[in-house]
């Protein structure tokens, strides 16, 4: 029988900062959050001034989770400052990118229900999202296909 995710996660003061720090200084390039081993909270687990997409994407594909002394798969979220140039010349921009990332396989039941359902506490501490991705799959965290997305407005 799995055990009822904590009543209420809450967001530790640190993601709200590193978040900030993206977004008015603009020297971290991404920041990776989990909750903590206890999941209650959500924590900073990296923030990064890597411009390197792989690495991003290598760190959280490959990220765990426990849970009652197995491991799986870990669910993560992230924030993600995309620079893409505009069609036809029109320049450049930048959008800041919530993701969502859950793992279809693999993935232990009681994180992946618990990340689910804290997502929205996150999400509503950090003001100033650009678009949000769910990805579930290794194709859905490709730069190609995030930013094919978000560069059309749909995310």
């Amino acid at each position: 029988m799995l055990a009822d995710p904590p009543a209420e996660v809450t967001v530790t003061p640190e993601c709200i900062e590193k978040f900030n720090e993206l977004k008015l200084g603009k020297s971290i390039k991404y920041i990776i959050y989990k909750l903590s081993d206890d999941y209650k909270e959500i924590v900073v687990e990296e923030a990064s001034t890597d411009p390197e997409w792989e690495n991003f994407q290598s760190k959280i594909m490959n990220a765990k989770a426990s849970y009652k002394g197995k491991e799986g798969k870990g669910p993560r979220y992230a924030i993600y400052d995309f620079q893409y140039e505009l069609d036809g010349g029109e320049g450049t921009r930048n959008k800041i990118v919530f993701i969502s990332w859950s793992p279809d396989e693999g993935t232990l039941v009681f994180p992946r229900m618990t990340y689910a359902s804290s997502k929205e506490a996150l999400k509503n501490a950090l003001n100033g999202l650009g678009a949000e991705v769910q990805a579930n799959n290794e194709d859905e965290i490709e730069y190609s296909t995030i930013l094919k997305d978000i560069s059309k407005g749909k995310r």
